[in-house]
Formats: C-alpha cells, structure tokens, sequence
C-alpha cells in the first residue's frame, strides 16, 4: 500500500523584543549571518542557487540539532515582507530520513500593545512511518534559535 501518511502540524510562538521587519530580514535576505547569532546550533547557511530573498532560492544549512551535525538543503516556497513570512521546504537532508517532506514557515508579527514582535514558526511534515516521533526537539531548537537571533538583533542597537 503505497498511500500518503497524514501531513501533521505544530506550532510555536515565541516573543522576542527585535521588530518583525528585522526578524524577517534576517531569514529572507541574511540567512547567511544566522549562524553569527547561534554558532552553537547553525554552523552556516550557504546559497546554493538563486539570491537572497527571493522564491526559488536553494539554500544549504549546516546546523547541530541534538547534539548531531546535520544538513538541510531548503528552497524557498514563499517570501511575503508585506507580512514579515518565509516558507522553506526540506529538499535533501537529515530531515528526509525521517520525513517524507518537512515545510517550515516563519512569520513574524507586531506584539499587540507593545514593542517587539511574536515570531509564530509553523512545521508541516509527513512522517515516513509511524514509528517516527513528531519533531518536538526541532521545534524547541528554532524556539532557541529565535531568541539568540533576538538578542543579537537587539543588542545591535
């Protein structure tokens, strides 16, 4: 029976001090200075084809997700700076070895009364089998993630 798995979902928000316009910049035209803010989780992000900001673009991320080298070549799905959002689907990778395929959203919002932004991160995957554990650890790693690139961004001020 060669039918697809279902596509799950999960979510995080996380609050961070940097504006939206800042947070998005830093994935959809510098991903490639990720790896400044968080040395310890993303050791790089190279383009691949393509340029900075753009749909279409293949980048190629080193990062150390529980306590494993690991790589991720992404495209860019969907880019919209109106709403602060970039959409990266997983091409090749360690990813694959569990998940059929494994889209990550971010977007990053105006924290309402306030200053500073909520930056909701969104993972669609399909699981191989059902042996596979839903990506709980990934999503606490790019809840980390985005609180280093905060404070780099803020502490830039």
């Amino acid at each position: 029976m060669a039918s697809s798995g279902p596509v799950h979902k999960m979510e995080a928000d996380v609050e961070i001090k940097a504006s939206p316009e800042q947070f998005h910049d830093m994935f959809a035209n510098k991903p490639h200075h990720v790896h400044h803010t968080c040395y310890d989780k993303i050791q790089g992000c190279e383009l691949h084809e393509g340029e900075w900001g753009k749909v279409g673009t293949v980048v190629y991320w080193s990062y150390v997700h529980d306590g494993k080298a690991k790589k991720a070549k992404e495209v860019v799905e969907a880019v919209d700076p109106d709403k602060n959002l970039i959409t990266f689907r997983v091409i090749e990778g360690d990813l694959l070895e569990e998940y059929k395929s494994f889209v990550i959203t971010i977007q990053a919002s105006p924290k309402s009364g306030a200053s500073g932004s909520v930056v909701h991160w969104t993972l669609e995957y399909e699981k191989l089998h059902e042996g596979i554990d839903h990506p709980e650890t990934l999503l606490e790693f790019v809840k980390d993630i985005s609180k280093d690139i905060d404070t780099h961004l803020t502490q830039q001020n």
